[in-house]
């Protein structure tokens, strides 16, 4: 799986070959068909390494609006550390807009990943840490949107995902000054 995630990281989807990747680990073809029988198999399994690099930045203690703080920078920092990350998963995006079987792993995961952030603001909201009547709905859609825009390479010498996120922190009221 990690050599996968390093060949689309590298080569980008297109590049993906289940042989390399058998060739990198020292197996042959037909014990990575064991593991992952299929191409999809293999994608899936790259997709849940990357939402468990992004789960990492999740705390399970705390305030919920120090977690969601905390995980929008820890988001943040990830990203910049791992670019990779943000690499795999834009090849990903755009490979699910041609293909009904990665289309359906990666919606599965956003629908994963917009509960999460959405059982969050909800938490936040009830425990009035969130201003009351926020659109908990909406605002984990706006969420998610930015952190996936976020993971986009940046184009050139510019890049905006630390002042979307700063003004994302600010706009929810969970910045600290």
């Amino acid at each position: 799986m990690l050599a996968a995630f390093r060949q689309i990281a590298e080569r980008g989807f297109e590049g993906l070959r289940t042989r390399d990747v058998a060739n990198e680990v020292g197996v042959n073809i037909a014990t990575l068909h064991y593991y992952f029988p299929t191409k999809e198999a293999l994608i899936g399994a790259v997709l849940e390494h990357a939402m468990d690099r992004f789960r990492t930045t999740l705390e399970p203690h705390g305030s919920p609006d120090s977690q969601l703080r905390n995980y929008l920078r820890g988001t943040r920092k990830l990203l910049r550390e791992e670019p990779e990350l943000g690499a795999v998963m834009t090849e990903l995006a755009l490979r699910s807009a041609r293909d009904a079987e990665t289309r359906k792993i990666m919606e599965e995961m956003y629908g994963q990943w917009h509960k999460a952030v959405r059982g969050l603001l909800k938490r936040a909201t009830r425990q009035g840490k969130l201003r009351a009547g926020l659109d908990t709905e909406s605002t984990a859609a706006l969420i998610v949107a930015t952190l996936t825009a976020v993971a986009l390479p940046p184009m050139g010498n510019v890049s905006w995902g630390d002042q979307a996120l700063r003004e994302l922190e600010r706009w929810l009221g969970v910045s600290k000054r």
